[in-house]
Order: structure tokens, then sequence, then C-alpha cells
């Protein structure tokens, strides 16, 4: 009897031990773990943070052309508006060349 209660001990001991051993692996390959996605998440931030500078310099370039666009716009239009103007006079038979230099004319009130 006391052969197999040694036996018995002696087995519980063992079984012990690997269970100890099986939850240390586990323990080593959850703290491997929680290493590599830090590791990743750091490198998820760094490349967020690359995406953010990256995406506030183009919204500034795209408020600089907005900007620029809406300038050209008011130009194009200003054109138009004096092109228009100036096929009018085409239209009525005045050549445009000739009104050119007007508005520098003296007017003559018959003094001189």
């Amino acid at each position: 009897m006391d052969l197999r209660k040694r036996k018995r001990m002696q087995s519980n001991r063992e079984s012990a031990r690997r269970s100890r051993q099986r939850k240390q692996k586990h323990l080593d390959d959850l703290n491997a773990q929680v290493s590599q996605l830090r590791k990743e998440n750091g490198q998820i931030v760094t490349a967020l943070n690359i995406t953010t500078q990256h995406y506030l310099g183009v919204e500034a370039e795209n408020s600089v052309l907005r900007t620029q666009m809406m300038e050209l716009r008011n130009r194009l239009e200003s054109l138009n508006e004096i092109l228009s103007i100036v096929n009018e006079v085409v239209d009525d038979g005045i050549r445009p060349w000739s009104l050119v230099g007007m508005n520098n004319q003296q007017p003559n009130y018959g003094f001189c």
C-alpha cells in the first residue's frame, strides 16, 4: 500500500509540474503577444501621425486652391462681362478701338 501511495504522490507531483509548465508557457506566450501588439500599436500610431500630417498639408493646399479658383472665376466673369460689352458695341456698328482714349479728351465748350 505504501508503494502505491508513493507512486500516486510521485505521479501527482509530476502532473502538477507539467501543469505549472503549461501555465508558465501560456503566460510567456501571452507576454510575447502583448509585446508584439504594443509594437504594432506603436507602428500604427506612427503611421496615423504621418497620415494626419499629410492630410493637414493636403487640406491647406486645397484651401489655397479653392481661393485661387474663386479668384479666377471672378476674373473670368469680369472678362466675360467686358467681352459681352465689346460684342454689343461691335454689333451696334461702333469700332471698339475708336472708343479708346475717349475719356481723356477735354470737352469743347467753345471757350477756346
